[in-house]
């Protein structure tokens, strides 16, 4: 597998510009499109034709110093610095542009619910740990924000089923993500090990649930699913 060419984040604006207050009531959420659509071919091992397995040792090569493409911090200054494979990265959906954040303001029962709505990394809020388990070949996801692992809530109910959310002090089955890479697009993918469904983004959801990540896809169909990760520094 080649290395990628994402870009470094700096972390010089506050932690508390990330701020929200507890989620406002809204219209219920909806689908943006059917779960389980599919606009891609699945291998006969259950792997999205194009895309590949990514284990701990890929993750650690994420960046390419010689080749990278530069983003702007909520600062407007940008950063270039060596992966470090033990630091927070940051998870941005394509399907919006925006970077992942926790939750920890909203009440139960979605308290550390992730959702895509951060236009830069402003701190602790949009910060994950990757940490690989040999044994399992498997990554679990910890929230820099409440010190927490990103759980599939697979037993909610309605249109917030499966949604992502940091709330375990141990990563088991429920936090098990297998993550893959497209070297083409150099784009990543999470699916859960619960379900054995792809995360995706729900773009067009209404309410304090806008944008959240459920792992709900039988296929990586488009921007939906497909995200880019960045090492963080600063």
């Amino acid at each position: 597998m080649r290395r990628t060419t994402s870009a470094l984040l700096s972390l010089s604006a506050l932690l508390t510009a990330s701020v929200l207050a507890a989620p406002a009531a809204g219209a219920a959420p909806h689908n943006d499109r059917a779960a389980g659509a599919s606009a891609s071919e699945v291998s006969a091992g259950g792997v999205p034709v194009g895309w590949e397995k990514v284990d701990g040792a890929d993750l650690a090569r994420i960046t390419d110093a010689s080749d990278r493409q530069q983003a702007l911090s909520a600062s407007g200054r940008s950063a270039a610095a060596p992966a470090d494979e033990s630091g927070p990265m940051a998870i941005k959906s394509m399907r919006n542009g925006k970077f992942a954040v926790t939750e920890v303001n909203y009440a139960a029962p979605n308290t550390g619910a992730l959702r895509a709505r951060s236009t830069h990394v402003f701190g602790a809020w949009e910060s994950f740990a990757f940490e690989w388990d040999e044994a399992g070949e498997t990554f679990a996801l910890k929230s820099f924000a409440n010190n927490r692992y990103v759980a599939v809530e697979k037993n909610f109910t309605g249109q917030a089923q499966n949604v992502l959310r940091a709330r375990s002090t141990t990563a088991g089955g429920w936090e098990r993500f297998v993550m893959y890479h497209n070297e083409d697009l150099n784009l990543y993918a999470l699916r859960s090990t619960l379900n054995n469904l792809f995360v995706a983004m729900e773009n067009s959801y209404t309410g304090s649930l806008q944008y959240t990540l459920r792992a709900r896809s039988a296929d990586v169909t488009g921007s939906w699913e497909q995200f880019d990760l960045y090492n963080i520094v600063g």
